[in-house]
């Protein structure tokens, strides 16, 4: 029998699709449509100028890049911002370095929330413990830490089936600054909804810059 289109089930259905589709959205610059975790979302604000909202709560319609440094450069040069928004607005030309200091900042600030929640550890015995234990979801080392610990953690993350990512763009003093810790080297941020989140922030900041310093590239 057909289900009809007021029952229960098509009414959830129709929400789970409708969900869905919120989730995606249009890249202005190359017209593809994407997940809107793949994307940045900017807006109009005050004197006509595009600012970011990497939250995604500022009023105004949204205007979405694909979160790469080429993208918001070429949406800002491009006049695209405008085009989209079928207005004069101004782009600023250090757009692409304004996202990566504010993407950082939201990343430091959710480091430390997470260590508030329980959700990431610190010190060489408990974060290897984690990963041995696959409870890691990051490995997260301090770009300025001594490699002899650093190499014999990511020497455990190849041995798991699932190993966690390793992240190295700040200093031990701008993690300790977040973490309100002293001499902060190794870390791990333990797999879970916390981590899920803040790894999109983490993939989208790739964009902008490595997230290993070129160094540990030549690290065994």
């Amino acid at each position: 029998m057909d289900q009809q289109p007021d029952s229960p089930k098509a009414a959830t259905s129709a929400a789970a699709s409708l969900a869905a589709a919120n989730r995606e959205r249009r890249d202005i610059v190359t017209g593809e449509v994407m997940d809107e975790a793949r994307l940045l979302r900017f807006v109009v604000g005050p004197g006509d100028v595009v600012v970011p909202d990497l939250a995604r709560k500022l009023p105004g319609r949204g205007l979405w890049v694909a979160a790469d440094r080429a993208s918001v450069e070429a949406a800002a040069k491009k006049n695209l911002f405008a085009r989209s928004a079928k207005a004069k607005v101004a782009a600023p030309k250090d757009l692409a370095d304004q996202v990566e200091m504010l993407l950082k900042r939201r990343i430091l600030a959710s480091l430390g929330l997470a260590k508030k929640a329980g959700d990431l550890i610190s010190g060489f015995d408990k974060v290897s413990q984690a990963i041995t234990s696959g409870k890691a979801a990051w490995l997260i080392e301090a770009s300025d830490g001594a490699a002899d610990g650093r190499r014999k953690l990511w020497a455990q993350t190849r041995k798991q089936s699932r190993p966690p990512a390793v992240f190295g763009v700040f200093s031990s003093d701008e993690l300790g600054l977040a973490l309100g810790l002293e001499n902060v080297i190794h870390t791990a941020f333990l797999a879970g909804r916390a981590a899920d989140r803040w790894a999109q922030d983490a993939n989208r900041l790739s964009g902008f810059c490595p997230l290993l310093p070129e160094s540990w590239r030549e690290e065994p």
